[in-house]
């Protein structure tokens, strides 16, 4: 075993984006820091690789909504090659009928939902008028450290006081509407404003994305407002592509970090965190190697970080009890096609603006519902909610020209299969096949435009991309997995019992998305408490 002599201030387990972002601020501020990833490839579940020969594709994550502004501006991240390209359409497509496009052009969608329901087509702008106001009393959340609701501590009182101000100044209509997000299902809050189905089942399902929840299922009404508060240039609910796939946005953030003086090692696993008295002085790396460094972050799970980078022996029991219970609970898949021709679908053939956007295979509630009923008993839905993008049409430079890819993100795929987990090897090629089949009822000949396919199960989440039980978010955007409960009460600013050893990945305030806002507080903390 062999040990760096070299002394770093901290060492950043995973280069994610939220690791890379933690450690790029660090060396702006002057410290010495060393970002270590088990992959070849930097970016974590942020990541471009080429699968087939002149087909670059965006593996797991897909698209960007929630990468705060503040990180692009203090990092300048376009002059580090970030660019996004806007995705400003939403396409639902039915078996009969013409389904519906909601387009950037607000009369043009008031319109297209007529066709449905004059009502709603009248409601539609009040309601992403009232959801926009509630995101802005909701959205400084995501940019603060949690602040602990137990503490008498001055300062933690008066930003405890701080937010009960902002709420303080919501009319009793806004308060109202706000307990409803707080506690009902997205079908349900929704259903108070909307009467068509061909409308409210595409809007639905952002309640699901990151859950083990069905549209029906209490709590989901936020996690609908979470990913309602996208934001790009400043203008809400506004969502992109990124140049050269999501990969892009961590070719980036490491570039920046790079040029602010830190160090990035790939093919480089770590297998424990280095403790000594009590408090962690480096990590082992898995080639038996160690390196040394004042304070450790992990950017990975917290499942991972606490029981099996630390060791539960090594903590207290009440936090290994919470984190055992913390529900990672893994419940979609990920399918990357390469197909040699568009596909067409049959309620709107043809290239239009309308592919160019996010493609939602939602056409009822009822249809959603019983796609997460199949997975409450261990199953994959047979006919799932299939969100599909073609990045191609933005970014012509991901596949050869006349070529195009279909990223299609699929739920419900439960990590829990009922034959046991580590049976999915087993059974992915017949997920595929219906992820497939659903597809081809919508865009026939779709099956035989298909070069290549690869099908990613939680399970190969979690094998290959180091997500515990294939959570896209290192934990359930739930109520009570959020704000100052996540990943643990008490140990929600970052900071671990084991001194020396801090967080910063998605499994912390504020959550999941390539939002970067946990590396940012992470490192704005640590150097706020001297950490360093």
């Amino acid at each position: 075993m062999s040990t760096s002599n070299r002394l770093y201030d901290a060492l950043v387990i995973g280069g994610g984006h939220n690791g890379l972002i933690c450690a790029a601020y660090l060396a702006r501020a002057g410290r010495r820091v060393k970002v270590l990833e088990k992959r070849h490839v930097l970016g974590g579940a942020a990541v471009t690789e080429e699968l087939y020969p002149g087909f670059r594709f965006s593996v797991c994550s897909y698209v960007v909504s929630l990468l705060r502004p503040q990180i692009i501006r203090d990092l300048d991240l376009p002059r580090h090659g970030l660019e996004i390209l806007p995705l400003e359409c939403s396409f639902a497509p039915h078996v009969d009928g013409p389904g519906l496009v909601r387009w950037p052009d607000g009369a043009r969608t008031r319109r297209e939902i007529a066709r449905y329901s004059q009502r709603d087509a009248e409601l539609y702008p009040q309601f992403g008028r009232a959801m926009g106001h509630m995101s802005k009393f909701v959205k400084p959340v995501i940019d603060m450290v949690a602040p602990d609701p137990t503490s008498w501590n001055p300062f933690e009182l008066s930003r405890l006081g701080g937010l009960g101000a902002r709420f303080g100044g919501m009319s009793d209509a806004e308060l109202s509407r706000f307990a409803k997000m707080m506690t009902m299902s997205s079908a349900d809050f929704l259903d108070e404003w909307f009467e068509s189905e061909v409308l409210k089942a595409p809007m639905a399902v952002s309640g699901i994305i990151g859950t083990y929840l069905g549209v029906r299922s209490p709590g989901t009404a936020y996690v609908l407002l979470h990913h309602y508060m996208g934001e790009i240039d400043g203008a809400f609910r506004a969502w992109g592509f990124s140049k050269g796939g999501t990969g892009g946005i961590s070719l980036s953030i490491a570039n920046a970090a790079l040029a602010a003086g830190a160090e990035i090692e790939t093919s480089t696993g770590v297998a424990q965190v280095l403790l000594k008295d009590g408090r962690a002085r480096g990590v082992v790396l898995e080639d038996g190697r160690e390196i040394l460094a004042k304070t450790v972050v992990s950017g990975v799970d917290p499942h991972r970080t606490f029981l099996r980078l630390v060791g539960a022996q090594h903590l207290p029991n009440e936090l290994v009890d919470h984190i055992r219970r913390y529900r990672m609970r893994g419940s979609s898949g990920k399918v990357n096609l390469a197909v040699d021709r568009l596909p067409q679908f049959t309620s709107r053939p043809g290239d239009g603006l309308h592919m160019r956007g996010d493609i939602a295979v939602a056409p009822s509630i009822d249809y959603l519902e019983r796609a997460y009923d199949e997975a409450k008993y261990g199953r994959w839905s047979k006919r799932p909610y299939i969100n599909v993008v073609i990045p191609t049409l933005t970014d012509p430079s991901l596949a050869p020209p006349g070529k195009h890819i279909v990223s299609c993100f699929v739920q419900y795929a439960p990590y829990a299969l009922a034959e046991g987990p580590e049976q999915w090897p087993k059974y992915r090629d017949a997920f595929g096949d219906d992820v497939i089949d659903t597809l081809e009822e919508l865009a026939p000949g779709l099956r035989d435009s298909i070069l290549f396919r690869q099908v990613l199960t939680p399970w190969d989440l979690q094998q290959e991309f180091g997500l515990t039980e294939g959570n896209i978010f290192h934990g359930e955007l739930s109520l009570e997995q959020l704000f100052f409960l996540r990943p643990a009460p008490g140990w929600a600013k970052y900071e671990t019992p084991i001194k020396g050893l801090w967080m910063c990945g998605s499994g912390t305030h504020p959550g999941g998305g390539i939002m970067g806002a946990p590396g940012q507080l992470a490192a704005a903390r640590m150097l706020s408490e001297g950490a360093l």
